[in-house]
């Protein structure tokens, strides 16, 4: 594993949240309670990162949506009746 210079920052827990690493190091899960932290880190910059997608893509589907053209008013009715056409179409 590649060595880097680790910073010390100290983190208040909840008593659970401190009773459940202990856990998991007693376990043998994870050799320290920072390996959990940073292992918690990495899934959270994932999610972050996934997050980031996904407004990219609800952007670019907005994009989309306003340069399709004028909108047109719809009854729920007349709506669900043209989307069982198209279901029907496809088979």
């Amino acid at each position: 594993m590649k060595t880097t210079n680790m910073r010390t920052l100290t983190v208040s827990l909840t008593p659970q949240q401190a009773a459940m690493l202990q856990s998991a190091v007693d376990g043998g899960g994870y050799a320290s309670n920072s390996e959990i932290v940073r292992d918690a880190l990495r899934l959270w910059e994932q999610r972050e990162e996934i997050r980031r997608m996904e407004i990219g893509r609800l952007k670019k589907a907005y994009d989309e949506g306003m340069a399709s053209g004028e909108g047109r008013e719809v009854s729920a009715d007349a709506l669900l009746s043209e989307l069982k056409a198209e279901a029907r179409k496809r088979g």
